[in-house]
Protein backbone atom coordinates (compact mmCIF):
# COMPACT_ATOMS: atom_id res chain seq x y z
CA UNK A 1 0.00 0.00 0.00
CA UNK A 2 1.33 3.43 -0.87
CA UNK A 3 1.49 6.20 1.69
CA UNK A 4 -1.56 8.42 1.26
CA UNK A 5 -1.60 12.16 1.92
CA UNK A 6 -4.61 13.07 4.04
CA UNK A 7 -6.22 16.27 5.27
CA UNK A 8 -8.23 17.23 8.31
CA UNK A 9 -11.39 16.44 6.32
CA UNK A 10 -10.61 12.73 6.01
CA UNK A 11 -8.45 12.23 9.13
CA UNK A 12 -11.33 11.00 11.31
CA UNK A 13 -12.59 8.41 8.81
CA UNK A 14 -9.17 7.09 7.83
CA UNK A 15 -7.23 7.29 11.11
CA UNK A 16 -9.54 7.61 14.10
CA UNK A 17 -12.04 5.08 12.76
CA UNK A 18 -9.30 2.84 11.40
CA UNK A 19 -8.61 -0.66 12.64
CA UNK A 20 -5.21 -2.07 13.50
CA UNK A 21 -1.99 -0.07 13.34
CA UNK A 22 -1.83 3.27 11.56
CA UNK A 23 1.26 5.46 11.27
CA UNK A 24 0.82 9.14 10.47
CA UNK A 25 3.90 11.00 9.25
CA UNK A 26 3.63 14.72 10.04
CA UNK A 27 6.01 16.51 7.65
CA UNK A 28 6.70 19.66 5.64
CA UNK A 29 7.94 19.96 2.06
CA UNK A 30 10.88 22.17 3.11
CA UNK A 31 12.09 19.83 5.89
CA UNK A 32 15.36 17.99 5.11
CA UNK A 33 14.91 15.19 7.68
CA UNK A 34 11.33 14.72 6.44
CA UNK A 35 12.66 14.18 2.92
CA UNK A 36 15.13 11.62 4.27
CA UNK A 37 12.39 9.77 6.17
CA UNK A 38 9.88 9.70 3.28
CA UNK A 39 11.43 6.82 1.27
CA UNK A 40 11.78 4.73 4.45
CA UNK A 41 8.10 5.21 5.24
CA UNK A 42 7.19 4.37 1.61
CA UNK A 43 9.28 1.19 1.79
CA UNK A 44 7.68 0.12 5.06
CA UNK A 45 4.19 0.81 3.71
CA UNK A 46 4.90 -1.51 0.79
CA UNK A 47 6.34 -4.20 3.09
CA UNK A 48 3.52 -4.00 5.68
CA UNK A 49 0.14 -4.04 3.94
CA UNK A 50 -1.49 -4.93 7.25
CA UNK A 51 -0.79 -1.40 8.53
CA UNK A 52 -2.02 1.96 7.28
CA UNK A 53 0.43 4.75 6.47
CA UNK A 54 -0.60 8.38 6.00
CA UNK A 55 1.20 11.70 5.59
CA UNK A 56 -0.01 15.06 6.91
CA UNK A 57 1.62 18.27 5.67
CA UNK A 58 1.84 20.48 8.77
CA UNK A 59 1.91 23.67 6.67
CA UNK A 60 -1.41 22.75 5.05
CA UNK A 61 -3.05 21.02 8.04
CA UNK A 62 -1.97 23.14 10.99
CA UNK A 63 -5.08 22.18 12.98
CA UNK A 64 -4.03 18.51 13.02
CA UNK A 65 -0.46 19.43 13.93
CA UNK A 66 -1.72 21.44 16.91
CA UNK A 67 -4.16 18.70 17.95
CA UNK A 68 -1.36 16.09 18.09
CA UNK A 69 1.17 18.52 19.60
CA UNK A 70 3.56 18.35 16.67
CA UNK A 71 6.29 20.84 17.61
CA UNK A 72 9.13 19.36 15.54
CA UNK A 73 9.13 17.49 12.29
CA UNK A 74 9.23 14.83 11.20
CA UNK A 75 6.90 13.41 13.81
CA UNK A 76 5.40 9.94 13.54
CA UNK A 77 2.24 9.24 15.52
CA UNK A 78 1.24 5.61 15.87
CA UNK A 79 -2.45 4.82 16.27
CA UNK A 80 -3.87 1.48 17.34
CA UNK A 81 -7.55 1.03 16.55
CA UNK A 82 -7.93 4.80 16.23
CA UNK A 83 -6.16 5.77 19.45
CA UNK A 84 -2.79 7.54 19.50
CA UNK A 85 -0.44 5.23 21.42
CA UNK A 86 3.08 6.36 20.54
CA UNK A 87 4.90 9.37 19.16
CA UNK A 88 8.35 9.52 17.61
CA UNK A 89 10.02 12.87 16.96
CA UNK A 90 12.83 13.41 14.48
CA UNK A 91 14.53 11.19 11.96
CA UNK A 92 14.30 7.53 13.01
CA UNK A 93 15.62 4.34 11.47
CA UNK A 94 13.65 1.75 9.56
CA UNK A 95 14.20 -0.69 12.44
CA UNK A 96 12.72 1.79 14.94
CA UNK A 97 9.60 2.22 12.81
CA UNK A 98 9.27 -1.55 12.42
CA UNK A 99 9.29 -1.81 16.23
CA UNK A 100 6.41 0.67 16.33
CA UNK A 101 4.42 -1.63 14.04
CA UNK A 102 4.56 -4.40 16.68
CA UNK A 103 2.23 -2.60 19.11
Amino acid sequence: MAVEHISNADFDNKVLKGRGITIVDFFADWCGPCKMLAPVVEELAAAHPEANFYKVNVDEENELAVKYRVMSIPTLVVFKDGEAVKTSIGLVSKAEIEEMLKL
